[in-house]
């Protein structure tokens, strides 16, 4: 993810990326951040955040897309084998499942050959795209790297639509308040032991004190016990009290595990996967294969099917792309092979087309003798 990382360590825009007036007197809606506003790449700096976007890039990037015509698998057409030449296609999927997590909005510059074909589709960085609209809230034209761009020439998608915006929303934009207290969480458990006002102990007697007196105490506890076996006398019928804090305490790691279950659930990634404990759920082999499930049909295809839409209608035809999930949703060996049995004996599936979705090859007919009998 390091060009991603690239992306989203900022970079200070010019007004060629569309920050300026346009002559029609609109104005494209303003992205500078704002005092207490979490960024995108602040949020990166927290490492559940960071582990919930990659979850989702790599589970979409061990994916293939397949070229599709009427609900049938056709040979591959080169914009879903490599939607960009000069990417891979996990690359190219990793990114734009990165720009719709980090911002809600992915974008894709569309480039044609002399025939008006589409032969390439790089993503952009979405933090460098402005948009302009219309009166009516058309999107009229997009600015990126100073250059202007008609909206023929970039496909937009969006994770979550708002009515009236031409910017989608994403987890990082939407849980605002929920992000500050991580960070606040996190820096304040940090720094609590060098910056904190809580004493290591306490100087106590029954005994009345003056304040000399008890300055002139502080001064040589003090000085005694920074010296290496050094003995210690105390007067005035004083006595030392230390302050005992568990690492736990001093980490604050209630409100952190908080915090974690807060961004799994920003995120929609089951706390599995985020390797996160859950107060009074048992995990269990079953329970995590079903986490495993539900994220992939109720968050994961949330991305998918922006990407796919987004290729499909681009592609000539009645063709469409579709991403082959059945790797991420095929359950234990011993699950499939038992379904397996089931479908042989119910005669609905046969052996050959077993072996074809375990990615085997066909058995090798057999040969029979010359009295018939098999060899």
């Amino acid at each position: 993810m390091a060009h991603i990382r690239e992306w989203f360590g900022g970079r200070k825009r010019s007004a060629q990326d569309g920050d300026t007036s346009t002559p029609n007197g609109m104005t494209a809606p303003s992205r500078q951040a704002i005092p207490g506003t979490v960024t995108v790449n602040d949020a990166l700096g927290i490492p559940m955040v960071y582990r919930a976007i990659q979850i989702h890039a790599f589970a979409a990037k061990q994916l293939s897309i397949d070229t599709t015509r009427y609900g049938l698998t056709i040979e591959d057409h080169p914009l879903t084998r490599r939607p960009d030449p000069d990417s891979t296609r996990s690359t190219w999927i990793e990114q734009s499942v990165v720009s719709l997590a980090c911002t809600g909005n992915a974008y894709y510059e569309i480039i044609r050959d002399s025939f008006g074909v589409v032969v390439a589709l790089p993503v952009m960085n979405p933090l460098g795209v402005r948009i302009q609209t219309d009166r009516e809230g058309r999107i009229v034209r997009y600015y990126y790297q100073g250059r202007e761009l008609a909206p023929s020439r970039v496909q937009h998608i969006t994770l979550l639509r708002i009515p009236g915006s031409a910017y989608g929303l994403g987890p990082i934009q939407a849980a605002q308040p929920d992000l500050r207290g991580a960070i606040s969480t996190r820096d304040y458990a940090a720094a609590w032991l060098d910056d904190s006002a809580v004493p290591t102990g306490v100087l106590k007697t029954d005994q009345n004190l003056t304040a000399e007196n008890a300055t002139r105490a502080k001064t040589s506890w003090n000085e005694n016990v920074g010296q290496k076996n050094g003995v210690v006398v105390l007067g005035n019928g004083l006595n030392y009290s230390p302050i005992f804090l568990s690492p736990k305490d001093v980490q604050f790691i209630e409100s952190q595990q908080f915090s974690v279950t807060q961004i799994a659930r920003m995120f929609g990634t089951p706390a599995s996967l985020m390797l996160a404990a859950v107060e009074g759920n048992s995990q269990t082999y079953s329970n995590v294969e079903q986490d495993w499930l539900a994220y992939v049909r109720f968050t994961l295809m949330g991305y998918l099917v922006e990407i796919e839409d987004a290729l499909s209608s681009l592609l000539p035809g009645a063709q469409r792309a579709r991403f082959n999930i059945e790797a991420l949703l095929r359950a234990d060996t011993t699950s499939r092979y038992q379904s397996y049995k089931v479908a042989i004996e119910a005669g609905f599936m046969d052996e050959a087309e077993v072996r074809a979705i375990e990615g085997l090859p066909p058995r090798p007919a057999k040969t029979t003798t010359t009295e018939g009998t098999p060899a």
